[in-house]
């Protein structure tokens, strides 16, 4: 039933019924839980998130942080637009120079910040990406926090190799883990 909650508010526009009853623990079953098609925004520093900088950023996706949260080098604060993962800065303030003569401030207007519960958060996150639950707060982090270790880990999974796929009769350039495994199962 996980995943399938949001689904059902989404498809009855908030106005549907649902109940369910506990039966029994069973083995998970065979094949692969579905994948999210959008990466996530990752917060490239520690500090509190600015309003400024998250008006700027919105264009890039929606955010589960507001203003003056508490966060930290690798925690999730939203879903990016497109497929890969973003690392952004939203502690970037403005810059006050010249402040006499410039004219009054735009006033900054944020969408609200996506608040996930425990259950939307595991269905949200990826492979690469833990739950972090606290008393206050429910958080997604990234399995490794530093830019710097994701991309060491990522280096150490690609794999350039040249593999004869019997099927395709051509060469392909395996350059993930995943896609070199398929070529070997084809073989």
């Amino acid at each position: 039933m996980i995943g399938f909650r949001t689904e059902f508010l989404t498809a009855t526009t908030g106005t549907g019924l649902m109940n369910s009853s506990f039966d029994a623990y069973k083995p998970r079953k065979e094949g692969e839980i579905g994948q999210r098609n959008n990466g996530s925004l990752i917060s490239m520093t520690q500090g509190q998130a600015v309003a400024y900088a998250i008006f700027n950023l919105q264009k890039s996706g929606k955010f589960f942080v507001e203003h003056n949260t508490d966060i930290y080098e690798g925690m999730v604060v939203g879903i990016h637009s497109r497929d890969k993962d973003l690392v952004v800065n939203v502690m970037k303030g403005k810059q006050l120079t010249n402040v006499r003569a410039s004219g009054t401030d735009e006033a900054v207007s944020l969408t609200p910040a996506i608040k996930l519960d425990l259950e939307q958060a595991l269905e949200f996150i990826d492979d690469d990406e833990l739950v972090e639950v606290t008393p206050n707060n429910t958080r997604i982090r990234k399995r490794l926090l530093t830019e710097t270790e994701r991309k060491e880990r990522v280096n150490k999974l690609t794999y350039k190799v040249f593999v004869r796929c019997k099927s395709l009769s051509r060469i392909h350039f395996a350059s993930t883990w995943r896609f070199f495994q398929e070529c070997l199962a084809i073989l």
